[in-house]
């Protein structure tokens, strides 16, 4: 966009394009292809759109450069915002070709790299277009500096591992606290031609998380929910398995102003205080903190008081079987498509039989995890819920009773509850930044205190590794990595 309009009551918004913006087969960027894209996305692309954009009431292109969006909902702030975020497709290609259709076909883009070739499951090319139209903008400078960009896909992750180490491919990011403590040592690495180095950040980390399918009876009850978190002993997983790699997770919104770490002060108090009556008394009273262990692997404490809370919900041990009121024992199974999520899982399964409950891992391909997520055919799995600094309109795909039953939404736990969807209303028209931030710690208390999840943990740092080969620019952002800025060495 070359310019924005934008009234006082943001009751619509107008974007005038760049007459210069084309796609990269040469055909201009019109208002035209703004409107399609919206429909194409909201018709016809993931339901996460139509929900994204539900307050979006008319899109009217006034000209063959300017396009008008309407809005229903003059409170929903962001709303502007994120509207001018989404990449822009070309109408003229789209036309011709079913949007609902996967194939292998490379798309017209109108950024700074093409798509240039691909092998399917193994490695994809990008090279830099030496007719982009936004080369020159000021806030291009110094960025895109490499010719050609080249990422490799492994099946294995040790596999992947040791050919960056033998000099395949120059960059990767190591998600495996195991690898970063063990997997880079050697010449390499002593003298300085691998560079291994951690870079803390200031993104709210979000809620990885094991999830309960509250759509299922057997996880309907939050006191339930809370007397399985018992039997994760994370002090202990975190010494033994991830090298105290890792801090526990409490909060929705870790890493960020907006966790709910101290007792509600007078203004979360407002916010919460009109659907008092439908939230546990805690969230009012409380900090909430995930159960905690000495991490020495003893949890008998731990598993009484799951087992405690569990006979007061109607659950009660028969020579070592947990059985409800109908003598059905407690049974479910963990989804997952990754082996190596195993050993985290397999300590806490363990516990859980202890309890007298049977968790069983059941491990699929991608596609049948994908899909059975879509349908919502699973008890547990392991999830996340990212979260940004500026959480908005996504909070409804998230936790709101509209996404529950509707197939692909984000929420996965199958969240019904009137008092979260008022705070989640509430958080989306925030009028500003304090008031976002206590509405986010109210609805995060909400979250925290209906036992939906059993938190996990996370790391406030990116953890890289690379050849010396690059330059570096000596400020790098506080919310990324920042690899765009990079260039090779002379």
């Amino acid at each position: 966009a070359k310019s924005i309009t934008l009234p006082d009551d943001r009751s619509w918004i107008e974007f005038e394009l760049r007459e210069e913006a084309v796609f990269s087969d040469g055909v201009p960027v019109t208002a035209e292809d703004v409107v399609n894209t919206f429909q194409l996305l909201r018709e016809k692309g993931s339901p996460f759109y139509r929900a994204y954009y539900a307050d979006i009431t008319l899109i009217e292109a006034l000209d063959s450069h300017r396009v008008r969006f309407e809005f229903a909902e003059t409170e929903n702030r962001e709303l502007a915002l994120i509207v001018g975020e989404v990449p822009v497709l070309p109408k003229h290609f789209w036309d011709q070709r079913d949007f609902e259709e996967s194939g292998l076909e490379i798309p017209v883009g109108s950024g700074p790299y093409l798509l240039a070739s691909y092998d399917p499951g193994r490695t994809i090319t990008y090279k830099r277009n030496p007719d982009y139209w936004g080369k020159d903008l000021p806030v291009q400078r110094g960025r895109y500096n490499f010719d050609e960009w080249v990422f490799d896909y492994y099946r294995d992750g040790t596999v992947a591992l040791e050919a960056f180490k033998a000099g395949q491919y120059d960059f990767r990011t190591e998600y495996s606290a195991k690898n970063w403590a063990t997997g880079y040592s050697g010449s390499a690495l002593n003298e300085g031609r691998m560079i291994k180095e951690t870079i803390e950040h200031e993104n709210p980390t979000g809620m990885q998380a094991f999830v309960m399918n509250t759509r299922r009876s057997l996880f309907a009850d939050a006191q339930v929910r809370y007397a399985l978190a018992h039997a994760f002993d994370f002090e202990w997983t975190n010494q033994a398995i991830f090298y105290d790699a890792y801090k526990r997770s409490h909060s929705y919104f870790s890493n960020s102003d907006m966790a709910a770490d101290d007792l509600p002060g007078e203004q979360e108090l407002a916010i919460l205080e009109p659907v008092r009556e439908q939230l546990p008394e805690a969230v009012f009273t409380q900090v909430y903190r995930a159960p905690q262990t000495d991490g020495d692997g003893n949890i008998r404490t731990q598993t009484r008081k799951g087992l405690h809370l569990l006979a007061e919900a109607g659950w009660t041990l028969d020579q070592g079987i947990l059985r409800n009121k109908q003598g059905q024992p407690f049974r479910f199974e963990i989804l997952i498509f990754q082996n190596n999520l195993e050993r985290l899982i397999s300590p806490f399964t363990r516990n859980l039989e202890r309890m007298g409950i049977q968790a069983n891992i059941r491990v699929v391909d991608i596609s049948q995890y994908i899909n059975r997520l879509r349908e919502y055919d699973f008890d547990m799995v392991v999830g996340s819920f990212a979260q940004s600094n500026s959480p908005g309109n996504e909070q409804r795909e998230y936790w709101h009773s509209s996404s529950a039953d509707r197939p692909g939404s984000r929420n996965l736990i199958g969240i019904r509850n009137p008092a979260i969807d008022y705070l989640v209303d509430q958080l989306i028209q925030a009028p500003d930044r304090e008031q976002l931030v206590y509405r986010a710690r109210a609805l995060d208390r909400a979250l925290q205190w209906n036992h939906y999840v059993i938190p996990h943990y996370h790391t406030n740092a990116y953890r890289i590794a690379y050849w010396d080969k690059f330059g570096i620019p000596d400020i790098r952002p506080n919310h990324a990595i920042g690899f765009d800025t990079w260039w090779i060495k002379p």
